[in-house]
């Protein structure tokens, strides 16, 4: 099958937190990337499209309809993340649950946290089995420095967000913390409010693919995770990874980097 039929789906990647996983891009790489944030860190560059408006950029139809023309691979978890913010896409509820109806494998959803205050988000976000939220900051002017948001979004906001989803939310929660220069120092202040949400796992990264900002050494991100001893957590360093081979190794590469 060409890559040509893949155009929403990507993968699937070898995920240090997943597996194999396959993406799921509803946001589309037609209007490049749309996100809510801009962040100093992300490895497909710089938001093209900068919104905080939830809109249905491609239909629930398209993406099973690449689902179902699958070839017989071995995947660990369907993953919405891709060219921009999942939770941005208006029909991801809807579109997680049609693939459901027709694959077996779990499905995780990777968000920046940024609409997680919403009541139609946390319900979309309710039909996952795994949901992945960052929090790279623990205040709103190191969330303006790391992750560079609309000037809407607030740190209090998406802290309070993350606390209401955790109350009801019946699937695996973790929080995923990409740790630079910018928030190293801040490691304890980050941890006590990781502790007041008592995440299922917590995600201590650092960007070791190419981007705009250099990684933390293993050693660095050792005393880091000290500040979650007392939480489940895993390391970017610790990890191993599944060898994995993508169907589409283009469409691949602009989603997630080299």
């Amino acid at each position: 099958m060409s890559e040509k039929k893949y155009k929403y789906i990507y993968g699937p990647v070898s995920s240090w937190r997943l597996g194999s996983s396959l993406g799921i891009d509803l946001i589309s790489m037609d209007k490049g990337k749309v996100c809510n944030f801009n962040c100093i860190y992300c490895q497909i560059g710089k938001t093209s499209i900068f919104s905080n408006r939830r809109e249905i950029f491609v239909p629930t139809a398209k993406i099973i309809e690449e689902i179902k023309a699958l070839p017989l691979i071995e995947i660990d978890y369907i993953t919405f993340s891709g060219s921009g913010e999942p939770t941005l896409a208006k029909n991801l509820g809807q579109a997680i649950k049609a693939i459901k109806k027709i694959r077996k494998e779990k499905i995780a959803v990777i968000t920046n946290s940024s609409l997680m205050d919403r009541e139609d988000v946390q319900e979309d976000l309710s039909f996952a089995d795994f949901v992945i939220a960052k929090l790279d900051a623990c205040s709103q002017d190191l969330l303006l420095r790391i992750n560079r948001p609309v000037k809407t979004i607030k740190f209090d906001a998406i802290v309070k967000g993350i606390k209401k989803f955790r109350t009801k939310y019946k699937g695996k929660l973790a929080l995923q913390i990409m740790f630079l220069k910018e928030n190293q120092e801040k490691a304890g202040e980050i941890a006590r409010i990781a502790k007041e949400i008592n995440p299922d796992e917590i995600q201590i990264n650092t960007p070791l693919r190419p981007c705009g900002s250099k990684p933390l050494s293993k050693a660095e991100l050792s005393i880091i995770k000290g500040y979650f001893k007392d939480l489940n957590s895993i390391s970017v360093y610790e990890s191993e990874k599944k060898r994995v081979e993508p169907i589409s190794k283009k469409n691949t590469l602009r989603r997630r980097g080299k």
